[in-house]
Parts: C-alpha cells; structure tokens; sequence
C-alpha cells in the first residue's frame, strides 16, 4: 500500500489503520495532512480488499488538535472559502466510504480534529480525551463542516452553545451528550477500536455500503422520503451474491463468507 509522508497506513486483513503522524504539533492539519487523507480515501473507495477504516492520532496527548493556524493566518476571504470547501469534500468523502470509518480519539479533537471525528461513522474516544469547536476563539467557525454535523449529532442548542463559547467538553460528556458512542481507558481505546472494526469487517462490504447511503441520505430527508431510500438500498441489497450467501449460510447453520 502507497506511503505517505504525514499519514501512516498499517493493514491487518481487511482493517487498515490511518494514524495521522505529527505528534510534534499535535498531528494539527496542515495542508499535507490534507492532501494525504483525501489521496488515501479517494484511492481506496474501489479497494474490494478494504472492510473498514480505523483512523487515529499519534502519540499520547492528540488524534487531530486542530488546524494549522500559521496557514490560517495567511489566508484572506476567498483562500479560506476555497479551503474550506476543499476540507468539506474531504469529510464528505470520508462519510462516503463505501467502508465503514472508525474514529479512535486518544487526545484532543479539536477544531478541524473534531470535524474529523465527526464525519466517521463511528466514535471511540479515551476518557482522557477532549473535544471541541474553539474556532470562535481565533476569530473564526468551523469551516469542514463542524457547524453542520455538530449540530446534527447533539442537537442545536448544544451545538451553538459549544460553537459559540468555544468550549471543550471531557469525553465524559461527550458521550453523554451523543459526540462520541463509547468512552475506554487510554490504554485500552484501540483494542477496543480495533476489535469492533474486525466485527464490521466481518459483514458483507455491500450491506455495510447500502447502510450507511440510506442513514446518511435518510437523514438529510423526511421521514417519509428516508424510507423510500431505505427501500432502493434494501432492494439493491436484495439483488447481491453477499444477500444469497448470508441467507444460506443461516439456512444451514453456518457463519456467512461475503464476498
């Protein structure tokens, strides 16, 4: 698998690791970093091979502690509405895997690090971890689509009220207010983010993908027009050898080989 500068890319079976790889400066989000992610994801949507996505930050204190502000410094109106919209696409794409995405937070997520987590399908954080939106601190919002999934993740007033103090929330309370599914000890986060990328990796590749479509779509829709996205998916889903082969291996009695 490609090599990157910034990134580092581990396979075990169909579970690949992305560790973002600058524990100097809190694996911040600079340009590279970018860049490195969106060749990553964009690479891998074909990957037949790919099951599910763990991603992470190194070293102890941070998964992503936010961006690089000196490259925010420099830029005026339409750089940053141009890097904005190239970051979105970046979460979008992330969202739009085809595979599942697994975000392990073992430190701060801040910032752009917390848009991170938020466009992964899945939360993990380590009860030392921190998160949170200070954008309004420097001047500024979040701008990779913090505004949007924040809000639909918590809910308006949370949101606001963390967007606009600028606050970080312990990963206590982040999971208690819905930012992240479950809290583990430091030392035990990755196990625990790995064993449950191994259990979606060993479901059908095509059910997990029609999933997640019809949770994302649906969201985004009324209740009405989400079930009818439901059904496209489940029809599609219907017509698939993975379809055929789960029924028959519960048929028989056995455990399920997806394709």
């Amino acid at each position: 698998m490609k090599r990157y500068q910034t990134i580092l890319v581990e396979k075990e079976e169909s579970v690949v690791k992305v560790t973002i790889n600058r524990p100097r400066v809190l694996n911040a989000l600079n340009n590279d970093v970018l860049v490195e992610l969106e060749s990553f994801f964009q690479h891998q949507q074909s990957n037949q091979s790919i099951r599910c996505v763990l991603l992470t930050g190194a070293g102890e204190k941070a998964f992503v502690a936010g961006a690089d502000i000196r490259e925010l410094a420099a830029m005026n109106q339409a750089a940053g509405s141009a890097h904005a919209k190239r970051s979105q696409r970046l979460m979008q794409t992330i969202q739009d895997s085809p595979f599942a995405v697994i975000a392990a937070i073992n430190g701060f997520a801040l910032g752009g690090g917390c848009e991170l987590a938020m466009a992964c399908d899945i939360r993990l954080a380590a009860t030392s971890a921190r998160l949170g939106q200070p954008e309004i601190n420097l001047g500024l919002i979040p701008g990779f689509g913090g505004t949007q999934r924040l809000a639909r993740l918590v809910g308006r007033g949370k949101a606001m009220r963390l967007i606009l103090t600028g606050a970080m929330v312990s990963a206590t309370e982040a999971l208690r207010i819905g930012l992240v599914d479950e809290i583990h000890p430091p030392e035990e986060l990755l196990p625990a983010a790995m064993s449950l990328a191994k259990e979606i990796a060993s479901k059908s590749r095509t059910a997990v993908r029609f999933a997640k479509t019809a949770i994302h779509r649906g969201l985004d829709a009324t209740l009405a027009n989400g079930c009818r996205i439901e059904a496209e998916c489940f029809g599609l889903a219907c017509a698939t050898a993975d379809k055929a082969e789960g029924i028959a291996a519960f048929l028989e009695k056995r455990p399920p080989r997806f394709q």
